[in-house]
């Protein structure tokens, strides 16, 4: 239970795994914050909890301008909206500092954003970019010199040697080459990322996950694939079908999934995708559907290895007492996961 001694202590420690819980309102300021506010903290006496922002409006209380809650976690601003947009729709453009003085956007805003939301600066993005779309230029049967200057490249030399240092082999050399596109998505539950091959979808989770890095290695290794940010067939339809099950329109999902692991790892991802929307089971439950009742701990290890998180629904298995447990994105997005599924299923 999220009791308001709890909630308190996770605002005085500005605990990043309690956000989307919970508001904290202030009674002597008449502001309502996101629990890891960084402004000074105020006495419990003069703390409420609301679920939502729009609960604390209703009371009376107005936005922090500080860490502004009716944004989403891990939100993009528009002005970094705007050059993913130019980047996706022109990879050969090279935005320096310069051109972003000019827009009136300090460099190293930008670069703490790209460092914080993917882990890379903002002009290793763009050469990340860059190199995928020549990647898939020559895949589609262009030549080395066509898909260099096509993406921006003034010298041929600089295009092999810079591609050579993401894929490992030279562009002549790389026509077996295997490549996971890795883009970022907003939800309601915060920013996730994606990743897929040619084949289908074969990544699917929230960026503050402590497992995500290794199953970044995982994949590369399993699929003896380089994974690079750039767009992909698959995340237009990803997109689609991820706002319509968060609006509540959508029960199951029809894209095509990649899943590397061993036999046993993929039946129990496959049995986890036959478990009804908006129902739950046990993991003695999975275990008996796969005809493995002694098997619960190899289940259970097998759903937490599970990379492709909604798409693949291990957010609708509990302890056999029906408590929530085990899952990646943190216990509060497993319960919201269940509770907008129940609040739909009359729905349908």
């Amino acid at each position: 239970m999220l009791t308001d001694d709890i909630m308190y202590r996770a605002l005085v420690d500005k605990d990043a795994a309690f956000e989307g819980t919970f508001i904290a309102a202030v009674k002597t300021t008449g502001i309502f914050c996101r629990p890891t506010c960084s402004a000074r903290k105020p006495k419990r006496k003069n703390v409420e909890f609301f679920r939502t922002p729009r609960e604390a409006i209703l009371h009376g209380y107005r936005p922090c301008k500080i860490c502004n809650p009716l944004l989403q976690s891990g939100y993009t601003p528009d002005y970094i909206s705007e050059i993913l947009k130019e980047i996706n729709n022109n990879p050969s453009v090279r935005i320096k500092d310069w051109d972003l003085k000019k827009r009136g956007i300090e460099p190293s805003k930008i670069r703490r954003w790209f460092m914080k939301n993917h882990g890379i600066t903002f002009h290793a993005y763009q050469r990340m970019y860059r190199i995928n779309t020549a990647f898939k230029k020559i895949q589609d049967g262009d030549s080395v010199t066509a898909a260099a200057f096509d993406t921006g490249y003034g010298s041929l030399s600089g295009f092999n040697d810079s591609f050579k240092a993401v894929f490992g082999v030279s562009p002549s050399n790389s026509k077996h080459q295997v490549v996971i596109d890795l883009t970022r998505l907003e939800t309601p539950l915060g920013p996730m990322f994606a990743g897929a091959t040619e084949e289908g979808v074969c990544l699917l989770d929230f960026t503050d996950r402590r497992m995500l890095e290794t199953e970044f290695k995982q994949l590369s290794k399993l699929l003896n694939a380089t994974i690079v940010q750039g767009e992909n067939p698959h995340f237009a339809l990803l997109r689609q079908q991820l706002d319509e099950y968060f609006e509540g329109k959508r029960k199951s999902f029809t894209i095509p999934l990649v899943t590397p692991g061993s036999a046993f790892q993929q039946s129990v991802w496959r049995e986890l995708q036959n478990i009804p929307y908006g129902t739950t089971r046990s993991y003695k439950q999975q275990a008996v559907a796969l005809k493995s009742p002694e098997s619960v701990r190899a289940v259970a290890n097998a759903n937490g290895m599970n990379r492709i998180a909604i798409l693949i629904p291990c957010h609708r298995v509990i302890g056999a007492d029906g408590s929530l447990t085990g899952y990646g994105g943190g216990l509060w997005r497993k319960k919201w996961l269940l509770d907008l599924e129940n609040e739909y299923q009359l729905k349908f």
